[in-house]
């Protein structure tokens, strides 16, 4: 009989290959400086909820 037991994401158990081929991945894009610095993520977030609501930041091109 097939286990139907609901379970959350902290259960599972991380794949370690996946997870660090994922960083690397990551790590590279930031390295290609194609990131959101957090300062202007912080300023789009405080205008949430506000009459002058910015625009989703998006990284910027090099």
């Amino acid at each position: 009989m097939a286990d139907t037991t609901l379970k959350s994401i902290f259960d599972i158990e991380p794949d370690a290959v996946d997870e660090a081929r994922r960083d690397a991945e990551a790590d590279a894009t930031i390295d290609a400086g194609q990131f959101v610095p957090n300062d202007r993520v912080v300023e789009w977030l405080k205008s949430w909820g506000t009459s002058n609501e910015s625009p989703c930041p998006m990284p910027e091109a090099h």
